[in-house]
C-alpha cells in the first residue's frame, strides 16, 4: 500500500526478488540482515539468495575492485569515503532521463504562481533564488555539500566512540593497522551513506523535503518525474500535486534565506548531538557469545551464520546530548508547521485538493520509509520530527490571534521562537503575543493622542494670535476716541 507520496516506489525492477526473498524467509528481516547496508540483501542459500558466503565474499571482492584509487583520493580521506557514497548513491538510481524542457517549464511556472498566492499568506519577502528542475542524480549532486557537513561531524565522533570502545590490549595489537581499519571503515560509512542517499534521491520531491536545508543556498529545486509518481499513486491531478509541491518549497526558500539564524542553528544540532554519542554493543556480544563458536563444530558454524540472518548486528547509537536532538526536532517541527500553514493559508481557496495534499504529506512524515530509516541508520538522526501537526496548529492560532505580521516577526531571533513545550500548549505562546499587543495598541494610540494635542495646540496659537490681533485694533480706536 502507498504511503503518503510513495515511500512504496520500485526499486529498479527488482520486485521480483523482493517477492522471491519474502517467500522463502531468506530477506524479510525490513533491513535487519547486518549485510544489507553493504549491497548483499540476501545471503542465504534459498532461491531468493545469493548462493551462500562464498558469493557474498565474492560480490564484495568485485565491489572492491577499481575502488582502490577511491580510498587513496582527497573525497576517501576522512570518517566517511564521500566519493564511494556517490558512486553508490548513483548505481542505486540507475538509469535516469535528464529533465525535459517541458518539465523544467512546468517546475518555474509552478513556483512563480506559487509565490504569487504566497505572498497574501507570509510577510516573509520572495527568496530570489534560482529555480531548478532536478532528476534524482541532480539531487545528489546538488546536495552532497551539505551531507557531507550534516554527516562528517557524526562519522567523525562514531569512530572515536568505536575506537574508545575497544578493549586496550586490543587497540596495543592493531595500532599498526589502524590506518587502514580507518580507511575501511571509511569506505564502509560511505557505502551505507550511498545506498540510503540513493533511496533519498529516488523518493525526494524537492531539496528541503524534511524540513533541512540540503539543497544549494538560494536553490528552489523540484523534481517533476517524482512528483509525477506522486500524482498517480495519490491519484490526483498532476498540475495541482506540482504546484503544492512548489509552494511548500518556496516557502521553506523564503524561511532559509530571510532567517540568516536558522540554517546554522540546524547544523549546529547535529554536530551538538554528534559530539556526545556513544555506542552499545552489548546486544552484539550476547548474540555471539550464545553462538557458541569456539566449539570448531562446521555444522554449528554453518546454523550460526544462518542465524546471523536474523540479528541486528548494527551498534546502537545514543547521545548524552538529548537536548541536541529535542531541539533538532522541535526545529524542525516549527519549520514544516510554519510551511504547512503558510501553504494551507495561500492554496486552501485556490486548489481543490490541497486538504487531501497537506493530510497525504503529514502522513509521509508520519509513516516515514525505507530511504528515511536506512539514514537514520547510517547517522543515528531520524528526520520525522514527531510534532509537525502541533506546530502547525500553534501557527494557526497565532495567525487568527496575532495576524500574519506579527507572527512571521517570531522568526527575528531564536530566543522569540516556541518551545517543545509550547507545542505541547501553545495557549502559553499566544498569550505571550497578545501581551505584546497592547503594548503595541498602546504606543500606537499615544501617537495619535500626541497629534491631536499638537494640532489642538496650533488651533489654539491661531486662536490667540487672532484675538490678539483683535485686541490691537480695538485698542487704536478707543485711544483714537479718547
Amino acid at each position: 500500500m502507498s504511503n503518503g507520496f510513495g515511500f512504496s516506489f520500485p526499486n529498479d525492477g527488482n520486485d521480483r526478488d523482493d517477492r522471491d526473498g519474502d517467500d522463502n524467509g531468506a530477506d524479510n528481516q525490513g533491513g535487519q540482515n547486518p549485510f544489507d547496508a553493504f549491497g548483499f540483501g540476501g545471503m542465504g542459500g534459498g532461491p531468493g539468495g545469493a548462493g551462500g558466503l562464498g558469493d557474498m565474499l565474492n560480490q564484495f571482492g568485485q565491489m572492491l575492485s577499481g575502488m582502490g584509487s577511491s580510498m587513496n583520493s582527497q573525497e576517501g580521506a576522512g570518517p566517511v569515503n564521500f566519493e564511494v557514497a556517490e558512486r553508490i548513491a548513483r548505481q542505486q538510481i540507475g538509469r535516469t532521463e535528464a529533465v525535459r524542457p517541458s518539465d523544467a517549464t512546468a517546475v518555474e511556472e509552478s513556483v512563480r504562481l506559487a509565490e504569487l498566492w504566497l505572498g497574501d499568506a507570509t510577510s516573509l519577502p520572495v527568496s530570489d533564488g534560482k529555480v531548478e528542475a532536478w532528476n534524482p542524480e541532480d539531487w545528489v549532486t546538488g546536495t552532497m555539500p551539505m551531507w557531507k557537513r550534516l554527516v562528517t561531524p557524526v562519522a567523525k565522533q562514531m569512530s572515536q566512540a568505536q575506537l574508545d570502545a575497544m578493549p586496550e590490549e586490543i587497540r596495543e595489537a592493531v595500532g599498526p593497522m589502524l590506518q587502514m581499519m580507518d580507511q575501511f571503515s571509511g569506505m564502509n560509512y560511505g557505502m551505507q551513506l550511498g545506498h540510503a542517499l540513493g533511496e533519498l534521491a529516488k523518493q525526494s520531491l524537492t531539496g528541503t523535503d524534511f524540513g533541512l536545508p540540503v539543497a544549494p543556498e538560494g536553490h528552489t529545486a523540484v523534481l517533476p518525474a517524482n512528483a509525477t509518481g506522486a500524482a498517480k499513486e495519490l491519484d490526483m491531478p498532476g498540475q495541482e500535486v506540482l504546484v503544492y509541491i512548489s509552494a511548500r518549497e518556496a516557502a521553506r526558500q523564503r524561511l532559509f534565506r530571510h532567517v540568516p539564524w536558522l540554517v546554522e542553528r540546524l547544523v549546529s544540532s547535529v554536530e551538538e548531538y554528534a559530539a556526545g554519542l556513544q555506542i552499545d554493543t552489548s546486544h552484539i556480544e550476547e548474540h555471539l557469545r550464545g553462538m557458541n563458536l569456539e566449539s570448531g563444530d562446521p555444522m554449528a558454524m554453518q546454523e550460526a551464520m544462518q542465524n546471523m540472518q536474523n540479528m541486528d548486528l548494527s551498534p546502537r547509537i545514543s547521545s548524552r546530548n538529548a537536548g541536541a536532538v529535542s531541539r533538532l526536532e522541535t526545529l524542525l517541527a516549527l519549520v514544516e508547521g510554519w510551511t504547512e500553514q503558510v501553504v494551507t493559508e495561500a492554496l486552501g481557496e485556490r486548489i481543490p485538493s490541497t486538504a487531501a495534499l497537506t493530510e497525504a504529506w503529514r502522513r509521509r512524515r508520519a509513516t516515514g520509509g525505507s530511504a528515511e530509516q536506512a539514514f537514520a541508520k547510517v547517522v543515528g538522526i531520524e528526520f520525522n520530527a514527531p510534532k509537525v501537526g502541533e506546530a502547525a496548529e500553534l501557527w494557526r492560532r497565532a495567525t487568527v490571534a496575532v495576524g500574519v505580521d506579527r507572527r512571521d516577526q517570531v522568526w527575528d531571533h531564536p530566543d522569540f521562537l516556541p518551545t517543545a513545550e509550547h507545542l505541547d500548549n501553545p495557549a502559553d505562546f499566544i498569550d505571550s503575543l497578545l501581551d505584546d499587543a497592547p503594548d503595541d495598541k498602546f504606543n500606537e494610540e499615544m501617537a495619535k493622542l500626541e497629534e491631536m494635542m499638537r494640532r489642538e495646540g496650533e488651533n489654539r496659537g491661531d486662536d490667540s494670535d487672532e484675538k490678539k490681533n483683535r485686541g490691537d485694533d480695538d485698542g487704536s480706536e478707543d485711544g483714537t476716541e479718547l
